[in-house]
């Protein structure tokens, strides 16, 4: 409404100048959930490659040097009835694929019954000294639960289960995408022959493309 002499009234100009403002907010609220939404869909880890870790002597590690390898990522534990005949088996296989294509990596876990008990140091040299372990060993976790490891909990997620005891066994393909997975008391002569399959893959690719 227009005052005597064409000019608005102050309280309508007032309204206009309060609508100007509350619009300017929203776009720029608008714009920064736009941002903010673009960040977070960016750097969100695709694959298990894309997180980082740390080993068992506390130091940090990227998954990322292990991109085009075959990966077989085990929640291991020192006192479970499984202990000794797993350790055996993984170094065994770790051992025979070599480092070049494939390599066993052990995640201490101390969820299952106490069975993973003292320091990640401790836990690693004790592996070596009992059972020759020499594939990567990282700092203990935890697998379940809302302090659940990132980089674990994308394996679990990525088959929609949870392992219910030590020893599950996750098959990480080259691109860092889960294979498939084996529990605890599944023969190890099938995840052998799995492993050994897509190892294979990789070679035969590699010798193409020379």
């Amino acid at each position: 409404m227009e005052a005597l002499g064409g000019y608005r009234t102050k309280s309508s100009t007032g309204k206009e100048r309060t609508l100007k403002i509350f619009l300017s907010l929203a776009v720029c609220m608008g714009g920064l959930f736009l941002v903010q939404h673009k960040l977070t869909r960016t750097t969100k880890p695709k694959d298990f490659y894309s997180f980082e870790v740390v080993d068992a002597k506390g130091r940090t590690i990227s998954l990322e040097k292990y991109r085009g390898k075959v990966s077989l990522v085990v929640n291991v534990a020192s006192q479970c009835e499984l202990t000794e005949k797993n350790y055996r088996a993984l170094q065994e296989l770790h051992r025979e694929l070599g480092t070049s294509h494939f390599n066993v990596l052990g995640f201490p876990c101390s969820q299952f019954g106490n069975t993973e008990q003292g320091t990640s140091r401790d836990i690693e040299a004790w592996t070596k000294a009992t059972y020759g372990v020499t594939f990567p060993f990282f700092s203990k976790i935890k697998i379940l639960g809302s302090e659940a490891n990132p980089a674990f909990k994308f394996l679990t997620d990525s088959v929609q289960k949870a392992p219910k005891w030590n020893f599950w066994k996750f098959l990480v393909g080259p691109d860092g995408q889960v294979v498939r997975f084996w529990k605890a008391e599944e023969p190890f002569d099938q995840i052998r022959q799995e492993v050994t399959a897509q190892v294979r893959q990789i070679i035969l690719k590699k010798r193409q493309e020379l």
